[in-house]
């Protein structure tokens, strides 16, 4: 399937998923009320979607792939950001692992893709 928006991005798509699992989990309780993490991870999941949407309407597999970089590094400050969130009692292990595996999901997806527009640029 041909990519004509910035929508049909796979790891887009798990972005958007893990941006709202993590604005679901900052909005309650204690985790709500620690205004600077609340902020920092809610802007850290944004970021992977935005760098996402805006590498797509890069003028070249080169630029892409570095807005790719930064939503991929977007999606490690996630990460270790819910150790902070768990190691405060703000999640349960349980909610911190699928938080988790969600930013890892989307890690994986930008790593693919980025495999795949470093071979599409080698043949053009």
């Amino acid at each position: 399937m041909a990519i004509a928006k910035f929508e049909d991005i796979e790891a887009w798509k798990a972005a958007r998923e893990l941006t709202k699992s993590v604005y679901k989990v900052t909005s309650d309780g204690r985790f709500g009320k620690d205004y600077g993490l609340r902020d920092q991870i809610q802007r850290a999941a944004v970021s992977i979607m935005a760098n996402v949407a805006e590498g797509f309407d890069s003028q070249s597999n080169k630029s892409f792939l570095q807005f790719l970089g930064y939503a991929l590094r977007s999606a490690t400050e996630v990460q270790s950001h819910l150790y902070v969130a768990l190691d405060q009692g703000y999640v349960a292990q349980d909610k911190f692992d699928d938080l988790y595996q969600q930013a890892t999901q989307a890690k994986n997806l930008i790593h693919g893709f980025m495999r795949y527009l470093r071979s599409t640029e080698r043949r053009t």
